[in-house]
């Protein structure tokens, strides 16, 4: 099957103080029909600024500098303003991060539902809100009709990202970006939502690029997955590898992370040691060598992407090392 969307050598800056900021930088992935790639990695590791590349939603500060991006056939740094705004939404769509900060809060509900529906199917009057009650239902609201009459302030975290994720499926894209979906929403509701886009991928054949920090919403819903930081991926392999052996140090950190069933209530969580460095204060050669417990002289210079084996990338420096990559080795520490 072929790929629906190809990304090579993606690098995005941004201009500040009449300098530019490399903020994502050699990042290639695919995406097939029907397949789910995670892209995960902590706040400030370039995950939204790769989705917002690939729509051409950055601010006006930003640009892709250098790479390719083909989507179904198409060029999208080829694409004019007006294409790309056909393509967005309809055969391309988006759940943004916040849903109270991305729907409009002087527009009713029905407002913002109607325009890519209106925009992109063609259709009018009752046509047109029939559908939209429609889609609502969908996603699990019960009173469809009442809210499309009414404004975002008026409903939950949760009921807004359903609208959220309405909107963004009502043209029935071949593509779905989700961008931290079920953030600050309560168990029952994530796994509600994450019910809805497994529907999406079974009903449709959609790709998903699902971006995130939760590993166990990874765990669920991945075929494939990137391990994003500081503007860089440093692994790349399919989602059961990345559990059961993963390469990288700051991957092996964010698993050890994770919460466990049977864990003590005493048990304290682990965490990594510091935070992800400002874009313009990296540290020289690799930019996790700050953080990382196994950092050495050689890290000084900067590793490249390399197969580790079939199908599974890592950009570390140890995998000369046959003692740390050998079976389990990394997994116990």
């Amino acid at each position: 099957m072929g790929n629906l969307l190809e990304v090579h050598s993606l690098q995005t800056v941004f201009q500040r103080d009449k300098k530019d900021l490399v903020t994502v930088r050699d990042v290639s992935f695919h995406v097939k029909k029907g397949e789910t790639l995670a892209i995960v990695g902590e706040s400030g590791s370039g995950k939204s600024v790769t989705s917002l590349s690939i729509l051409g939603l950055l601010a006006k500060n930003g640009r892709v500098a250098k790479g390719d991006i083909h989507f179904d056939g198409q060029d999208l740094m080829k694409l004019s303003p007006k294409n790309k705004r056909l393509l967005r939404g309809k055969e391309i769509s988006m759940i943004f991060q916040e849903p109270m900060s991305s729907l409009n809060p002087v527009y009713t509900i029905g407002n913002q539902l109607l325009e890519p529906i209106k925009l992109h199917l063609g259709l009018r009057g009752k046509k047109a809100r029939d559908y939209a009650v429609l889609m609502l239902k969908k996603v699990g609201i019960s009173r469809a009709e009442a809210i499309l009459d009414e404004y975002p302030s008026a409903l939950s975290g949760g009921m807004l990202q359903r609208v959220m994720i309405a909107i963004a499926l009502s043209c029935n894209p071949k593509l779905l970006i989700a961008d931290e979906p079920t953030t600050a929403l309560d168990v029952t509701i994530q796994a509600q939502i994450l019910n809805l886009l497994k529907n999406l991928k079974q009903e449709y054949e959609a790709g998903i690029i699902l971006i995130t920090h939760d590993m166990n919403v990874v765990a669920e819903m991945a075929d494939r997955v990137i391990v994003m930081y500081a503007g860089e991926v440093v692994e790349s392999t399919d989602v059961y590898s990345l559990f059961d052996r993963p390469k990288h140090p700051y991957t092996k950190g964010l698993m050890e992370c994770i919460p466990h069933l049977h864990s003590s209530s005493k048990t304290r969580l682990k965490s990594i040691k510091g935070n992800v460095p400002p874009i313009d204060k990296l540290p020289e050669g690799c930019s996790f060598s700050n953080r990382c417990p196994y950092a050495m002289e050689q890290c000084k210079i900067q590793p490249q992407l390399r197969e580790y084996t079939t199908g599974h990338q890592v950009r570390c420096w140890l995998l000369d090392d046959q003692e740390y990559v050998q079976e389990g080795s990394l997994e116990n520490g």
